[in-house]
């Protein structure tokens, strides 16, 4: 990662307004701080440290920018609506920021708040910016490069949406498969001998 360099998640609510609307002010809270409840529990595991919240928003910045690519696959799997939530959706990017007073400042805060805006419900939308200073997680896939024309930014972001990888099915090693085969053979030739004898 480039020195001075910094990596910031953002995530929010799909729809947090209208559920405000439909449910009132005091559900939606509610709604909002069940789901914080449930991305702090997240933190410590991948080094994220908490910001700010704003609504439905919060603002996380991680040391290390695989664990921040991690941490929003982490989030966008476990928090939706199998939950009992809205859809999640999730911008990361690595970039240039400066801490004041708590808060941080700087052109990788605001692509990362633009690139949650931009993305799906349920999408985890990485800059390649930040998965360039990731690496290449195993246990991560990448979609295809597509470029975002974000509010405010001069030039388009180019992201993928991040996955977390199956896992391909053991192969049974050659030799057990070998010996599967010749058990059976053996047990008719038995059976035949016995029967004829």
């Amino acid at each position: 990662m480039p020195d001075g360099a910094h990596t910031f998640l953002f995530m929010d609510l799909v729809g947090f307004t209208a559920l405000t609307a439909e449910r009132g002010d005091d559900s939606a809270a509610e709604v909002a701080l069940r789901l914080y409840a449930q991305v702090r529990r997240l933190l410590p595991a991948h080094r994220g440290q908490e910001i700010k919240t704003i609504g439905d928003a919060m603002m996380i910045r991680c040391e290390d920018p695989r664990r921040a690519v991690d941490l929003g696959v982490s989030i966008s799997e476990q928090i939706g609506e199998a939950s009992g939530f809205p859809p999640v959706r999730i911008g990361v990017h690595t970039g240039s920021a400066v801490s004041r007073g708590g808060d941080w400042y700087g052109n990788a805060v605001n692509v990362a708040a633009r690139l949650c805006s931009a993305a799906g419900g349920g999408e985890v939308l990485v800059s390649d910016a930040a998965r360039e200073a990731a690496g290449a997680p195993a246990h991560i896939c990448f979609g295809a490069r597509r470029l975002h024309w974000l509010k405010n930014v001069p030039e388009p972001v180019p992201a993928r949406v991040a996955a977390r990888s199956e896992r391909p099915a053991p192969r049974r090693p050659l030799s057990k498969l070998a010996r599967r085969v010749r058990r059976p053979a053996a047990g008719i030739s038995m059976r035949y001998s016995e029967v004829t004898g």
